[in-house]
């Protein structure tokens, strides 16, 4: 049963879709200023386990909760949030359980079911129903919560290059990625070197101080990506089991299904994770979903396009929900 249910996390993480445990461009323009400096917010779990988040934009406005992918922090959402703030919302940036500042899970649970559990802990603590907007993991999450729930608890959904079935190969890559130096880099000019030859599409930053967000700094002096090592544990293609595979898309389309909050698909179509295949069966299981195919992206949307990108998920938001914040008599 053991080595099933192991299986089972693995193939479940390998459809989550781990995002890539960095993006230059969110971590290059963070010192531009924001309109309501991100306030630093914490989410007290059940379980005694804190879920750290960046809160920024009038507190009064609609919350817009941004979920990042494996392998990233809060901070990939930092060219979306200035965004969301201009246009009058409250975006509420959160590392997910094992990233960025928030708890390492002590029994090493970095299941997709986890992450989603502590994702509805969160929203029930918020004053309104938010938007979710999530990328990789961070949608698979958002999907997950909005269709278990008898009622809908989001006002909206945006998921970013990510449907219930992913393309293997690119998700392997991925991981490949996270797990490529495991004894970590010496300088920061070794990161940037290390993430330039994986994204030869990005320019490379000429100063590499914002790459420090992303990154924790061992007693040996080394630095390593800002995540909990045992992820990799979970997430390694060699235990990859194709049946149990098609097992979660089933179950993740029945689940979409049941969504009835507005949808937004963002394609990155030079993306190697989300086909246009994959994109086109979530969009027959869920009809309402509106599609965005952003030519210029790839599976990281929000960094290779942060502008077109952060256009199309404010207008989304703009028509299905509006900017009423919970203080308003009119709000939810």
């Amino acid at each position: 049963m053991k080595g099933r249910q192991t299986r089972r996390a693995l193939a479940s993480q390998i459809d989550a879709g781990p995002h890539g445990a960095l993006d230059i461009a969110a971590t290059q323009d963070e010192t531009r200023p924001m309109q309501h400096a991100p306030r630093r917010r914490v989410f007290v779990l059940s379980s005694g386990r804190s879920i750290v988040a960046d809160e920024s934009g009038d507190p009064a406005a609609q919350p817009v909760v941004l979920l990042h992918g494996g392998g990233q922090t809060r901070h990939a959402w930092a060219g979306a949030a200035r965004a969301l703030v201009a246009a009058g919302y409250r975006a509420i940036a959160m590392d997910h359980r094992g990233h960025g500042e928030s708890d390492w899970d002590p029994t090493g649970d970095y299941s997709v079911d986890g992450f989603a559990n502590d994702l509805a802990e969160v929203v029930a603590q918020l004053d309104a129903p938010p938007v979710l907007v999530g990328a990789s993991l961070g949608g698979i999450c958002a999907l997950i919560v909005e269709g278990s729930a008898p009622s809908p608890v989001a006002k909206a959904i945006v998921l970013v290059d990510v449907t219930p079935r992913l393309e293997i190969p690119g998700v392997q890559r991925i991981i490949q990625f996270m797990a490529a130096r495991p004894d970590g880099f010496a300088s920061l000019e070794e990161v940037a070197d290390f993430v330039s030859s994986y994204m030869p599409h990005r320019a490379r930053p000429a100063d590499v101080r914002g790459l420090e967000k992303n990154l924790r700094r061992g007693a040996d002096g080394r630095y390593r990506w800002h995540w909990d090592p045992r992820l990799m544990q979970m997430w390694n293609p060699a235990r990859f089991d194709p049946e149990e595979a098609q097992r979660i898309v089933e179950e993740r389309l029945a689940l979409s299904r049941n969504i009835r909050v507005p949808v937004l698909l963002v394609r990155g179509r030079m993306s190697d994770v989300v086909s246009e295949e994959g994109a086109r069966e979530f969009l027959a299981v869920v009809p309402h979903a509106e599609y965005v195919d952003l030519a210029a992206a790839g599976h990281m949307v929000a960094g290779d396009t942060n502008d077109a990108f952060s256009r199309s998920v404010v207008d989304f938001i703009d028509r299905v929900v509006g900017r009423v914040g919970p203080s308003s008599p009119t709000g939810a």
